[in-house]
């Protein structure tokens, strides 16, 4: 049985660190794929000074793992992993890895495409990002569920 390492830290994380392990804990996948979120620098909007993620604990962490779950139902993978920040970020820092370790490489794929459409559009967090000094909350784009929709 395939387990997901599903994870919602308040602290830094190194992507490269973290896909190592997940790597070397699955030497039977013929291929890792991975997805890494960071917080991106908007040099047309002013730049982007900070983004914050705030989330509802008793919801978050059930509902990513449920979204495990059902990556595990969809694809024949060896391994999931899901990493996502909460607080307080700046430019550069990761706020998400996805990464799915399958015997061939198609499954690795959809699996981390799926999972990062499902958190970006059915996410369990609000966002606001301050750029010119003032704070604003970001709304999902219609794309985000363009995106969700071609699962269904």
């Amino acid at each position: 049985m395939t387990v997901a390492d599903v994870r919602l830290l308040t602290s830094p994380f190194d992507p490269a660190d973290e896909l190592a392990g997940f790597a070397a804990s699955h030497p039977a996948a013929g291929g890792i794929v991975s997805f890494t979120g960071q917080v991106r620098c908007d040099a047309e909007a002013g730049g982007v000074e900070a983004l914050e993620l705030r989330h509802y604990d008793p919801l978050t962490l059930p509902g990513m793992g449920a979204l495990a779950e059902s990556v595990l139902g969809r694809w024949d993978l060896e391994g999931l992993l899901i990493v996502h920040r909460s607080g307080i970020l700046f430019p550069g820092d990761p706020i998400v890895l996805v990464a799915a370790a399958a015997r061939h490489r198609r499954d690795a794929f959809a699996a981390t495409d799926f999972a990062m459409d499902h958190l970006k559009s059915e996410s369990w967090f609000w966002k606001r990002e301050k750029s010119g000094g003032s704070w604003r909350w970001i709304e999902p784009r219609s794309e985000d569920f363009e995106d969700i929709r071609r699962w269904q």
